[in-house]
């Protein structure tokens, strides 16, 4: 079943129009068939009875994409990390994918060496029972021993991982998709699945002494740790 998605504003918000773009943008690519339904909040006992909080708000099946966003006034505009007028989209798609409870998510960037990698040894971590993460990349070579170190300091053992192809993935399996790359061309999946984008710089690409490429591994990481981290809390039983 598709996911409800309501974006509600109050008159003459401007970064209503942002918002109603940002939310069909999502859902044209993650779930086409579902609507969005734009409720405009015109009075404060309207606002009191939804439980609005500023606008613009996102709800994915009645809940706030941003919960975290605190109220300026009953009517008030709302203002998002970093000064922003909506919600960070990545919180919109794992909102939206949480809602679908896909049984196997695959992480593909181009080498599964580091983002992928990454990204699936925190999933599993994260993920409850049932759900099948995995990771693959169009030109696999080698996890890259950064990738294990920095995962190591967060009490996460990928030593054990592989660089995987694509092309050896059973497109049937899955049901979601998250590609990573950001510099380069990602891997086409052929397979029918549920597509988020996610594009993060590729750390093995970092320049600099063995601490700056380090960093960068960390900052790659830590990214991947809070979106994964918002996309597991909550999921659905």
């Amino acid at each position: 079943m598709n996911p409800r998605i309501e974006v509600l504003t109050s008159p003459a918000c401007p970064h209503a129009t942002p918002a109603l773009e940002l939310a069909r943008d999502v859902c044209a690519s993650l779930t086409p068939d579902a609507d969005v339904e734009h409720v405009e909040v015109v009075t404060e006992a309207q606002a009191r009875a939804l439980g609005f909080p500023g606008s613009p708000t996102i709800r994915v099946n009645g809940s706030d994409v941003d919960p975290a966003g605190e109220p300026t006034g009953v009517l008030a505009c709302r203002v998002y990390a970093a000064g922003m007028g909506t919600p960070p989209r990545w919180k919109l798609e794992a909102a939206m994918l949480r809602s679908l409870a896909p049984k196997h998510i695959l992480f593909l960037c181009v080498a599964n060496s580091a983002r992928s990698q990454m990204a699936e040894g925190l999933a599993r971590s994260l993920a409850p029972r049932g759900v099948t993460v995995s990771s693959a990349g169009s030109v696999p070579t080698r996890v890259r021993p950064q990738t294990i170190e920095v995962m190591r300091e967060i009490g996460i053992d990928i030593s054990s991982h592989r660089a995987k192809s694509v092309q050896d993935v059973d497109p049937s399996s899955v049901q979601a998709v998250v590609t990573l790359c950001a510099e380069e061309v990602c891997p086409v999946f052929l397979g029918r699945a549920w597509r988020l984008h996610w594009g993060l710089s590729d750390p093995a690409a970092a320049q600099g002494s063995p601490d700056d490429v380090l960093s960068a591994f960390r900052i790659v990481r830590d990214q991947l740790r809070t979106r994964l981290g918002y996309l597991f809390e909550g999921w659905p039983e």
